[in-house]
């Protein structure tokens, strides 16, 4: 047990992906194993208790996997909210619920030993996994209040959402198709660096809000309407419209990394003057 290290979101920024948290899935081997002996053996009383304790520490180590998903999101995020649902928290309470039902009722050791059992692998979750962050990452920004930060990236990715529903649907035009991911994909590369440098919210809320809903309401218009019955005319002037959309996306881009540029030069040029004083 010495060796065991404590899970530590903020040592795992660089990783792409949120842990499993594996170990305690490991802990279903030997319940598994004992169920499949009672049912061979025909022991109905015993096959019920261990799959009823098979099925706790599932649901255990669901919930962890679940609650490390959403720290890890909020580990990655400049600006978040804590997570409103404490998967962690409740995936320590009921390892020890777990645990207790396993040894007392399953195994038959006394309620004593089954308490004790039941506090030392509650405990030992919270030493290795730790609970669910409850702190707010919602520092003003400027002129610009962390919450509508925040409302104004929900929004957009609610829109984009809308539109991807749309695009995996049966869409048969493959060429307005590919144009459609594209512009998502550009889309949320924007999201994305605003997320990185919210205080960009400023100059670029009405592109969020006013691009992505008229790009949302064409595709929901185009979407009612029985593609054969929609004139050659007008899908030209989807097509057109969604290149246009593809130059628009561009320059947003552009003129955000612009920005953090001028930002660099802005620090460089303070820290240079602070440094001659």
């Amino acid at each position: 047990m010495t060796h065991v290290k404590r899970y530590n979101p903020e040592l795992k920024l660089g990783q792409k992906k949120a842990k499993k948290g594996l170990l305690l899935y490991f802990f279903l081997i030997p319940l598994f194993l004992a169920v499949i002996l009672a049912l061979i053996q025909r022991n109905i009383p015993a096959f019920g208790l261990n799959l009823l304790a098979f099925a706790l520490f599932y649901a255990t180590a669901k919930l962890n996997t679940w609650g490390l998903a959403n720290e890890f999101t909020y580990h990655q995020a400049k600006l978040t909210k804590a997570p409103t649902k404490p998967y962690k928290t409740l995936s320590a309470i009921l390892m020890g619920i777990a645990t207790l039902f396993t040894a007392s009722i399953a195994g038959g050791e006394s309620l004593l030993s089954g308490l004790f059992l039941a506090s030392i692998s509650s405990l030992g979750y919270v030493l290795h996994y730790g609970l669910d962050p409850r702190s707010d990452k919602l520092e003003n920004i400027g002129d610009v209040s962390a919450e509508l930060v925040l409302k104004t990236l929900s929004d957009a990715k609610s829109k984009l959402s809308g539109i991807s529903t749309h695009i995996d649907s049966d869409f048969k035009d493959l060429e307005l198709k590919e144009k459609l991911k594209l512009a998502v994909k550009k889309a949320e590369h924007i999201i994305q660096t605003i997320q990185d440098d919210p205080k960009d919210i400023r100059v670029s809320r009405k592109f969020l809000l006013v691009y992505l809903d008229g790009l949302e309401k064409v595709t929901d218009s185009y979407m009612a309407i029985d593609e054969k019955d929609i004139k050659e005319e007008t899908k030209a002037k989807l097509h057109q419209l969604l290149d246009d959309v593809e130059l628009r996306f561009d320059k947003e881009l552009t003129r955000l990394k612009k920005n953090n540029e001028f930002d660099l030069d802005v620090n460089i040029d303070v820290l240079q003057q602070q440094i001659k004083n």
